[in-house]
């Protein structure tokens, strides 16, 4: 770019020079925004999120990453007149330059939902792909915060959890599962029976990412709705079901690929205002937690710049909201235990392992060989009420820089971008 402009200022009247200059100057700004990766970019849920994420003008650049389709979807997207510069990588040795130097990893990898699939079915498929992604990330950008929505996300999120504390760059702060689909889907159907817009709707939901542990705090809502006990159970019960309800309407072609894209970009975006340093950040997550005697846990946030600042008080529930909470403690016990036993070496289908959202066979490259050097830390206080910070444990001072040479398959500049090649 100071090319362009030494260039102009020798042919190019004053006004046209001083254009030059503003495209200078916006392009060494783009610079300094944040990174974002989304690993299975050229998946149901990887595409519209891409699309979504494109869209935004605080992102410099998004990095889609798959192990087939990611020139087309890459390409795709590029042809939208918006900031973000689009980087392409393909395949496992194209994994590090996708996650150099990323400050949010966005994980939709992994294989849908479809009916008369068994959660062990999806189990044994995604696990796989999160361990191997996320010892990418615990090596080429340990201090990005991570956002999973591979699902079971009860399990995942516990695997990824694991993968971090075995490299030394676990922050409980940065790791998040996202739920933020319940809370539309919460907010959307009280909207409806309300009659009121969603978007002013507000209905925190707890617990987990899957059938009985989703437990929205319907007795909390804003506005406030009131139902009779039997219609509030219903409710309750269909936003619970509310994946199989979308699974069931597409008829075994596809699952909530749409309405996951978009809570996920909502929750992108929250992420990146925090980071960026806005105040009163607040998003329901799944995250390691001490606000109940279950390691993780769902529940309202306040995010900041290094993660999350603050857990914010469950509140009081009602009786069926009460009873809704015991019965969800053990079934995401379960599958938290589940998840740390898969990434402890625990019983699986080897041959899974490296599935991706594209393809069954492609694995991306990990990295454990991680250098340890000191820890970070959240360096915030708890306000009254709230739970204990969540406790960082060692996270490397920097990521591992991809080293390209013959034959790596690491991408080119012009393999990166996606203009003119595909």
């Amino acid at each position: 770019m100071e090319r362009v402009a030494r260039i102009a200022a020798h042919l190019l009247p004053q006004e046209r020079h001083e254009q030059a200059n503003s495209i200078q100057q916006q392009a060494t700004a783009a610079q300094g925004l944040p990174k974002v990766a989304v690993l299975g970019a050229a998946g149901g849920i990887g595409q519209p999120l891409s699309m979504l994420l494109k869209m935004m003008p605080n992102i410099g650049e998004l990095s889609l990453y798959d192990v087939v389709g990611t020139p087309g979807v890459a390409a795709d997207v590029s042809h939208m007149d918006s900031k973000p510069k689009v980087t392409s990588h393909l395949g496992p040795e194209q994994l590090p330059n996708a996650l150099y130097n990323s400050h949010l990893v966005i994980i939709p990898a992994g294989v849908p939902r479809k009916p008369g699939m068994t959660r062990d079915d999806l189990f044994n498929i995604n696990a796989g792909i999160v361990k191997t992604l996320c010892e990418g990330i615990a090596k080429y950008c340990p201090k990005a915060w991570v956002a999973i929505i591979s699902n079971p996300v009860n399990s995942t999120v516990p695997i990824a959890a694991e993968v971090f504390k075995k490299a030394g760059t676990f922050n409980a702060a940065k790791l998040f599962g996202v739920t933020k689909l319940d809370v539309a889907r919460a907010n959307a159907f009280v909207g409806e029976i309300l009659e009121v817009d969603p978007a002013q709707v507000n209905v925190p939901v707890i617990g987990g990412h899957a059938g009985v542990t989703i437990l929205p705090l319907l007795s909390q809502a804003q506005p406030k709705i009131h139902l009779p006990d039997a219609k509030a159970k219903a409710l309750m019960e269909r936003i619970q079901n509310a994946g199989t309800e979308v699974v069931e309407a597409k008829a075994g072609k596809g699952s909530a690929t749409l309405s996951m894209a978009y809570a996920a970009a909502k929750f992108a975006e929250s992420c990146l205002k925090a980071l960026q340093g806005e105040l009163g950040v607040i998003e329901c997550a799944y995250v390691s937690s001490h606000l109940t005697d279950l390691p993780f846990f769902a529940s309202p946030l306040r995010l900041d710049q290094n993660g999350i600042a603050e857990f914010l008080p469950i509140g009081r529930m009602n009786e069926l909201e009460s009873a809704n909470m015991a019965a969800l403690k053990k079934e995401l016990s379960s599958s938290i235990k589940k998840g740390v036993d898969f990434a402890n070496g625990g019983a699986s289908k080897a041959g899974d392992a490296g599935k991706s959202s594209s393809s069954p066979t492609a694995q991306p490259s990990s990295g454990s060989d991680v250098p340890k050097s000191k820890s970070e830390t959240t360096g915030h206080l708890y306000g009254p009420g709230s739970a204990k910070a969540p406790k960082p444990q060692q996270a490397h001072s920097q990521s591992t820089k991809p080293q390209p040479s013959s034959g790596s398959g690491v991408p080119t500049k012009k393999e990166e971008t996606t203009g003119g090649r595909y």
